[in-house]
């Protein structure tokens, strides 16, 4: 992925636009996000949010290099298809989606960052613009438009419908993201939103198998993206007036919330309210594992288990629900039962984003088939601004429950820098050792500094994902 090759360093377009005051209403909605993309300056935000995004920085890089460096991720890496900027792109960011280990934000169901990063990096080093005010203000955009968009379609909701909202948004996150690197004007950053937007699709079915089909989806959503703001920087038009219709409903059975998208669009950021994952797993099945985790720590004895009940809100009971299916590697993540028996016979195994090979730990096993999951209408209330689970242990004649609401990493438990480092130690040491995941977190830290540490890391994180730390 050698793309400082193509790199022709424009320089035409790196002052961006001042956008018109964000509260007056413009044109059209699309307009509107667009004159955001344009302005926002992540400069601006204040410095705790800043912070926050470097550390969403970094804590994607850590994803793309786990999961561009497991078989899934290279078999995606090494797919014969579109060789051009874009693809390559788009597939960098699946490799770090596929990990599971990179943030979501919980009220939109959505998983922005990994969308988002690698086009800020990769149009960096294409365009040897590494500003890092420019190259924060592209991630900046690039995760707000996707996390409002996952909000406004009620993502939380439409996923228990087959509508993945992370798919569904990712074109227009990445759009965002690729024309404020490319430094485009207003009008086109509206067209190249509006391009976006038509290659939406958000449905999937039940992908089985390996190398998953879910991850070429993704690759390509992203991919679509990029190329929407490329195709607007060449004079290609959309219809920038698209969401002031009924289009989204018209055509995929969305109904959007208009005013979410733009509801003080620029005077605040979504990084408050973003959550870090502490190790790899579904979201849904985190909080579950942590209560489970407190349990053990006060005492619980796994051999003495005879019973777990796992009791979440119903609308993702019947997702954690699901059983791990050997060599299936997504399956091992769904599952609540595997996870909370990994928690206590082997932890180290949570931060395994690979999977891949057939798991024959009979313990692991049979702890699980003592752990099943239950909808619980009391924890309705918590959802969908946070993902709660309440466990409940039958041991050696005694009961013994605990409630978790907001879990580890989530805003009012947030990950730390030094969190960050030790996941990322977890997850990486294996493949990499201790020595070479400190160069790499050396880069991820420091790349919103200046000008000289932001190209470090984009060139690492686009050249050559596997030796970046060498």
């Amino acid at each position: 992925m050698a793309w400082a090759d193509a790199c022709f360093c424009d320089q035409s377009n790196t002052d961006i636009q001042a956008s018109p005051t964000l509260s007056q209403r413009i044109v059209s909605l699309i307009a509107e996000l667009a004159a955001f993309v344009v302005g926002a300056k992540a400069s601006d935000l204040p410095p705790v949010e800043r912070e926050r995004l470097s550390l969403h920085v970094a804590d994607t890089a850590v994803a793309a290099l786990a999961g561009a460096n497991i078989p899934e991720g290279r078999a995606l890496q090494n797919f014969g298809g579109d060789a051009g900027l874009s693809g390559l792109i788009g597939r960098q960011a699946a490799a770090a989606r596929l990990t599971e280990i990179d943030d979501i934000h919980l009220a939109s169901c959505t998983t922005p960052s990994a969308g988002v990063v690698p086009v800020a990096l990769g149009l960096a080093v294409h365009l040897c613009a590494f500003d890092p005010d420019r190259v924060a203000g592209a991630i900046w955009v690039g995760t707000e438009i996707t996390t409002r968009l996952g909000l406004a379609i009620n993502g939380t909701q439409v996923l228990y419908r087959g509508i993945w909202p992370t798919y569904l948004a990712a074109p227009v996150g990445a759009a965002a993201a690729a024309a404020r690197m490319l430094g485009l004007d207003a009008p086109r950053v509206a067209h190249a939103l509006s391009l976006a937007l038509m290659l939406i699709a958000g449905g999937v079915g039940r992908i089985h198998g390996a190398p998953s089909g879910r991850w070429f989806l993704y690759a390509n959503a992203v991919a679509g993206g990029v190329a929407a703001a490329l195709a607007a920087r060449v004079g290609y038009a959309g219809d920038p007036e698209l969401l002031d219709k009924n289009w989204l409903a018209d055509t995929h059975g969305v109904a959007l919330d208009r005013d979410v998208l733009i509801d003080k669009l620029g005077a605040v950021s979504v990084y408050s309210s973003l959550s870090l994952k502490p190790f790899c797993s579904a979201k849904q099945a985190i909080a579950a594992v942590e209560a489970f985790r407190a349990l053990l720590r006060e005492g619980v004895r796994s051999h003495a288990i005879d019973k777990v009940r796992v009791r979440v809100p119903k609308a993702y009971a019947a997702m954690i629900a699901t059983r791990a299916v050997p060599g299936a590697r997504q399956s091992t993540m769904v599952s609540a039962a595997h996870q909370l028996a990994l928690a206590a016979l082997a932890p180290q195994r949570l931060y395994d984003v690979d999977r891949s090979t057939p798991d024959g730990d009979a313990a692991v096993a049979q702890l699980a088939a003592k752990i099943e999951v239950l909808p619980d209408a009391r924890l309705e209330a918590f959802y969908p601004q946070h993902w709660p689970a309440e466990v409940e242990v039958e041991a050696a004649g005694q009961i013994f429950r605990r409630r978790v609401i907001a879990a580890l990493g989530d805003p009012e438990h947030p990950l730390g820098r030094a969190a960050i480092d030790d996941k990322a130690h977890r997850v990486l040491d294996p493949l990499f050792g201790a020595a070479r995941v400190d160069e790499w977190l050396g880069l991820c830290h420091d790349a919103l500094a200046d000008g000289t540490a932001c190209e470090r890391l984009a060139s690492a994180f686009v050249g050559a994902p596997g030796a970046a730390a060498e």
